[in-house]
């Protein structure tokens, strides 16, 4: 089972929100720790489109590479970051509802390691709170477009 779950859904059509979803360009305006995201691949995203994303963590910047390892256009895509011992993927879902969107999210993390092993409940609790509400985040800065 995912230790992140959520869903929101968004008062646009699915392509629409497909499309603002998976330009991680965007983050920053729905993930409140994201301060700058660069895309380090070139053309349009697909499976291995890689991104760096920067996060203000406690005063402190982190950088991580994001990386695109399933992508179906206006259905579903995938992303993962991995660093000493943490893979972290999140996984979205998108179904169309009429003008409506339902968007279905999991975050999943493994953890190599007896010292990751130890600090994962810490790492989960950070991660809800750092992007527990990027789903509602997306929902308001969409419909207010």
């Amino acid at each position: 089972m995912a230790e992140l779950q959520d869903s929101v859904v968004i008062q646009k059509p699915v392509n629409v929100v497909f499309q603002y979803a998976s330009d991680l360009k965007n983050s920053p305006k729905i993930m409140e720790n994201v301060v700058a995201v660069e895309k380090l691949t070139i053309g349009e995203t697909k499976v291995g489109t890689q991104y760096k994303e920067t996060r203000e963590i406690r005063g402190k910047k982190a950088e991580a590479v994001i990386k695109f390892i399933e992508f179906t256009p206006n259905q579903s895509y995938a992303v993962e970051s991995e660093h000493n011992g943490l893979r972290v993927v999140y996984t979205y879902q998108f179904k169309e509802n009429g003008e409506n969107t339902f968007v279905d999210f999991k975050g999943d993390i493994e953890v190599n390691g007896l010292w990751m092993k130890l600090m994962k409940p810490m790492i989960v609790k950070i991660l809800k709170k750092e992007d527990g509400d990027h789903l509602r985040n997306l929902k308001n800065v969409m419909e207010r477009e």
